[in-house]
């Protein structure tokens, strides 16, 4: 006879354990200079020892990368609106929030630093890999509608990277107005090739 094994709880201690460490690291972001944030720091406000956040994470660095990674992964879904148009506005308008947010150049900056995990890419590259797939997808969609999409490079290079160049190096978030003027430029490119 088959012994049964264990129902494993979705979302448990584990889940519950990153929930509260992310939002500390995310709290004391908010609140700390970056050079303050220390993993005394967040085992202190997440409630959870500093051994579990060594064993799991490693380095400070580490588990900011993750944090960055699971809120840029996350925050800007991909849109489908129906059209190609729709889709990158929509798309560009989310991000240029999310980069005016208050923790926009806090995250930029985490994204940007990155760490290497241990024979693996570096945290910014798998979220720019991934970020990239659904990117992928939704172009792939409006050309399936028979509509005339861009390359995702052309559309990180002309739309994405000047949203994140004005936080950056202005210090001055884009607005809504200014990223639908980027998809704009970036569909005139698309239509004169």
């Amino acid at each position: 006879m088959k012994a049964e094994q264990p129902a494993r709880r979705p979302g448990g201690r584990t889940a519950r354990v990153r929930a509260a460490v992310h939002e500390a690291v995310v709290d004391l972001l908010r609140e700390e200079e970056w050079g303050d944030l220390s993993i005394g720091l967040v085992a202190e406000r997440s409630g959870v020892h500093q051994t579990t956040l060594y064993r799991r994470w490693g380095t400070l660095a580490a588990l900011i990368d993750d944090v960055v990674t699971e809120r840029l992964t996350h925050s800007s879904p991909v849109p489908d609106t129906g059209t190609l148009r729709g889709d990158l506005e929509a798309y560009a308008v989310q991000v240029a929030e999310d980069v005016a947010g208050p923790l926009g150049a806090v995250f930029l900056r985490a994204a940007m630093v990155g760490t290497h995990a241990e024979g693996g890419e570096p945290p910014r590259q798998i979220y720019l890999l991934e970020r990239g797939v659904h990117l992928q997808a939704m172009l792939d969609r409006a050309r399936d509608r028979g509509e005339n999409p861009p390359t995702l490079l052309e559309l990180l290079e002309v739309v994405l990277a000047p949203l994140y160049f004005h936080v950056i190096f202005f210090n001055s978030p884009a607005g809504a107005g200014h990223a639908r003027g980027l998809v704009d430029r970036l569909l005139a490119l698309t239509a004169s090739t």
